[in-house]
């Protein structure tokens, strides 16, 4: 692991208390380019996690509160007609940022929701026939509730689909709460944050991520992953050839970031319940109890 890499890390664990196993993943799909949905009832440390990215990394910051009367436009930005120029004039919306926290998204309708997809997808809009590039690196990172909560949407497949990743932080352990209970304010401590990682050190460990080795060992250690969710694991579907190179590309993140060139099946199953459980089905238990099983069925080579 590269040294301004792990100090990022070690800082984040600062803001974070106990959490280091979802911050290394958060990383992960960062730099797998990838976005992250994090599924948590509301004070679990979502936002913070978000912000405090941000802060390490030196990249500009939006959060957007996702509501049922949200409005694409909202989301994406809106002409509107200046008369001094006598030209319509192109506000950006919040979504033109380096980092994005699509908080509560689950919250918002279908409409609002797909406003997101062309943006996570191809990293750019389309505004009235025009298309505009969003800033690089774009990473969201979308909070949801849990279904059973009120007022809220459920994600559609194709939605969930342009998620890499998945997690959920959980309550801290009791010596981190006690932590957290006696020491500072993680806002004040985030206003604190210097950047450890700079844009030019960030965009090329993006690019190294393709650089790292997958043998063909490994290749067919994940095919059989693949080949398991479509033919015998209890869900409705399996993952598709997107979900299989989402994670090996997953699996290539998280190898770099412990400091390897070459991807080992330790890798894969470290980001397999993250990558593949929401592409199984709606139901989170059941997806947990696939994924583990996954891990202790399929040989390895």
């Amino acid at each position: 692991m590269s040294n301004p890499l792990k100090q990022t890390i070690d800082t984040l664990n600062t803001v974070l208390l106990g959490k280091s196993h979802q911050v290394k993943l958060a990383l992960t799909c960062l730099l797998a380019k990838g976005h992250l949905l994090i599924e948590d009832i509301p004070g679990l440390g979502k936002t913070t996690l978000s912000h405090a990215l941000a802060s390490c990394l030196g990249l500009s910051y939006n959060r957007i509160q996702f509501t049922s009367d949200l409005l694409p436009s909202d989301l994406l930005g809106i002409n509107i007609f200046d008369k001094n120029k006598a030209e319509f004039v192109f506000h950006p919306g919040p979504v033109f940022s380096q980092i994005v926290l699509a908080d509560e998204i689950n919250r918002a309708t279908p409409k609002a929701q797909s406003a997101l997809l062309e943006a996570m997808e191809e990293r750019q809009v389309t505004i009235e026939g025009v298309t505009r590039s969003l800033p690089l690196p774009f990473f969201v990172i979308a909070t949801q509730n849990p279904l059973e909560q009120s007022g809220t949407y459920p994600l559609p497949e194709s939605q969930l689909d342009r998620f890499l990743m998945r997690i959920s932080l959980g309550y801290p352990a009791p010596q981190s709460e006690k932590e957290l209970l006696l020491g500072v304010d993680r806002r004040d401590i985030i206003k604190t944050l210097s950047t450890l990682l700079t844009y030019d050190s960030l965009v090329e460990l993006q690019t190294k991520v393709d650089s790292i080795t997958a043998t063909e060992p490994l290749i067919d250690y994940i095919q059989r992953i693949i080949l398991y969710t479509r033919e015998n694991a209890p869900y409705g579907q399996g993952l598709s050839p997107r979900g299989g190179l989402a994670l090996l590309k997953a699996s290539k993140a998280w190898a770099l970031v412990e400091g390897r060139n070459s991807v080992l099946p330790d890798d894969v199953q470290a980001v397999l319940p993250s990558v593949v459980e929401h592409r199984l089905g709606s139901n989170s238990s059941i997806s947990q109890a696939a994924s583990n099983k996954i891990i202790q069925t399929v040989d390895i080579f």
